[in-house]
């Protein structure tokens, strides 16, 4: 099988050339023990039963044997060898050398380490497949491009159908099933890692047995109320609507489903050009990947021949994963801007240079005027604000984008761009 570029190859290379070794973490399935293969030089995979026994023996006796071979070598699984953490960073402390070793492991078990590992092991955290990685937008249009020369963006247009984007939102960005290519059994992925979570990942990730019934609830819950500003209110509300279970209890279930990355909830941008009171400061659910919300609920394509409203915000949930993944590189943080006036803009990305993108997401085309005239309304509060504070300025924001699931890109006469989810990459 042909391996698609990540993204995350270039930041694995990033973090092999400044440290010592590199921890990748993610949801199970996302390709990270695949991404790092393709840079190590030498393995061990301790879920190799062929070797199992004889590799965990000599890491609780003599963990650093097992770090001798060619570098980068990689320790696949490595939570179950725990020793093989405090080997790796006293090698790297010894060694005094960058790019010596990589580590990967299910995040379905939570792993107490005697060191953190802090300027030895560096972590880089993965998702599914992007659009462009999964080689279904055209990558026509560069973010990082778009941040560098606006002015030389002339329009784009995308290849992708509604009905294929549809497709792509029940399907994910789960390696496993984009290389089962277009058919109904790569429908089938997100429905078994919905399945795995609830009834074994949840219970394993710290040997704390959990019910299976009311982990698939509240992620039900999450995905009726994905990429809205729902409280967690309404989310025990639906869990208690179905099951006799306490507060505290759900509140363990989220925290359980947030450190199996399954869970991703989206921070809120909360400047200052209106008052603290007026600005909603609250996480908007989210999950890692739509289709697990459309496996939650049960749905598939043709669900959506009737439901244009939930495809809309599942829309939003991907183009927000997708907005993470091009924006890593350049160590990309997405959140949300809402006030109690109805202005918004669902994301808005930041890079480490201190630029940034004002975005709304709009599946249709009837949808755009209104989505610039948000993120215009934005801008201008933000030069009132400059005006009124002149000590204390803020950032305009360097883009304003209207990312939609239509055909055609362009540049708006207010400066708005208009750009295909399926015509954008990193």
């Amino acid at each position: 099988m042909r391996y698609k570029k990540r993204i995350a190859d270039g930041q694995l290379k990033l973090k092999l050339r400044a440290f010592g070794a590199a921890l990748i973490t993610g949801p199970k399935g996302c390709g990270k023990t695949t991404t790092a293969k393709q840079q190590a030089k030498s393995i061990i995979e301790f879920q190799d039963e062929d070797k199992r026994e004889a590799y965990l023996s000599v890491a609780k006796i003599q963990p650093s044997r097992l770090l001798e071979g060619e570098k980068p070598r990689l320790f696949d699984e490595w939570q179950d060898a725990p020793q093989i953490w405090g080997a790796v960073r006293k090698s790297v402390d010894d060694s005094q050398m960058t790019g010596q070793y990589i580590l990967t492991g299910s995040t379905s078990q939570s792993v107490a380490t005697p060191h953190t590992g802090t300027l030895r092991i560096s972590r880089l955290s993965m998702l599914p497949m992007s659009l462009f990685e999964s080689e279904e937008s055209n990558g026509s249009v560069s973010l990082m491009e778009l941040f560098n020369n606006p002015d030389e963006f002339n329009g784009c247009k995308s290849d992708l159908s509604i009905d294929r984007l549809i497709y792509s939102i029940c399907r994910g960005g789960w390696p496993a099933a984009v290389n089962l290519g277009e058919c109904q059994e790569s429908l089938e992925i997100a429905k078994d890692l919905f399945r795995q979570t609830c009834e074994v990942d949840i219970s394993n990730i710290d040997q704390m047995k959990r019910n299976s019934k009311w982990s698939e609830t509240i992620l039900r819950s999450y995905a009726r109320n994905i990429c809205t500003l729902a409280d967690m209110k309404t989310i025990i509300g639906d869990v208690k609507a179905n099951s006799e279970v306490s507060d505290a209890t759900i509140y363990d279930y989220v925290s359980a489903l947030e450190k199996l990355f399954i869970i991703d909830d989206v921070d809120a941008w909360c400047p200052a050009i209106r008052s603290k009171t007026a600005i909603r400061a609250g996480k908007k659910k989210n999950l890692v990947d739509p289709s697990i919300a459309v496996a939650a609920l049960g749905i598939g394509p043709q669900y959506f021949n009737t439901d244009f409203k939930t495809l809309g915000f599942l829309f939003e949930s991907l183009c927000i994963r997708d907005l993470k993944v091009y924006s890593s590189l350049h160590s990309g943080k997405v959140s949300y801007y809402h006030d109690r006036y109805g202005l918004e803009a669902d994301a808005v990305l930041h890079l480490d240079d201190g630029r940034y993108a004002l975005c709304e997401i709009k599946l249709g085309a009837n949808e755009i005027d209104d989505g610039a005239g948000h993120l215009m309304k934005i801008e201008d509060l933000v030069k009132k604000h400059n005006e009124n504070e002149k000590q204390v300025p803020l950032r305009l924001p360097d883009l304003k984008i209207v990312i939609t699931g239509t055909e055609y890109g362009y540049r708006r006469d207010d400066g708005v761009f208009v750009i295909p989810l399926a015509c954008m990459r990193e």
